[in-house]
């Protein structure tokens, strides 16, 4: 006869829902979470993804051969330069995110670390969810004969999702849609000598001839 297994508190709702911190903004919970894939000739793939909860914008995708932990912090102080810190981020337990360095670090920083249960995925929805698409949308679909041509790809499929793919989480939008607004000017008011150029890039400039 199997022993008998001591209750656990449910980490779920009735409606299916995890019990677990909900993003209020962006930059208030990041995930982030490996995904493992091959080249043509079998060598080994590792992808560290990195998410914005909130806006469910990617915010970078790691492709080495091996990543560790002194990888995954260097790849954070990069993020953390560029786009700020978040006040938590969410992950498993694995050694690579629950190493004591990253640990002390994020500490020292002020970032919150929220690590999921071990043997629950669903805990750490939002970025299991894109690692699915991902795989879908990229992974299945390409060959990748080297390394370098795997970073290639994976990085333009991850500007693509953020800039052009619309997401239903986000009313149909990117997530990080780019746009472009162009200068306003009243043209009734220019004067007589102004020369009015324009620019791909910038849009309309405006000049004035020199007496």
């Amino acid at each position: 006869m199997p022993q008998k297994q001591p209750k656990r508190r449910r980490l779920w709702l009735n409606d299916g829902s995890c019990v677990r911190l909900k993003p209020c903004w962006p930059n208030h919970v990041w995930s982030y979470d490996f995904v493992a894939d091959r080249t043509f000739d079998g060598r080994p793939l590792k992808i560290l993804t990195v998410l914005d909860e909130y806006s469910r914008e990617c915010l970078a995708i790691e492709v080495e051969r091996s990543l560790q932990s002194i990888d995954v912090l260097e790849r954070l102080a990069d993020l953390f330069v560029e786009r700020g810190m978040p006040e938590y981020i969410r992950s498993d337990n694995g050694p690579e995110f629950a190493a004591v360095q990253i640990r002390q670090w994020l500490e020292r920083l002020g970032v919150g670390t929220l690590f999921i249960e071990p043997g629950s995925p669903w805990e750490n929805g939002y970025v299991e969810s894109f690692n699915g698409k991902l795989r879908d949308e990229c992974l299945n679909r390409e060959l990748f004969t080297t390394l370098t041509e795997a970073k290639v790809l994976i990085e333009q499929w991850r500007k693509e999702y953020n800039v052009v793919r619309p997401h239903s989480a986000c009313g149909y939008q990117p997530p990080a849609p780019e746009t472009i607004l162009p200068l306003q000017l009243d043209f009734a008011t220019l004067h007589p000598a102004a020369i009015l150029t324009w620019s791909p890039k910038t849009g309309p400039l405006l000049m004035r001839k020199i007496a």
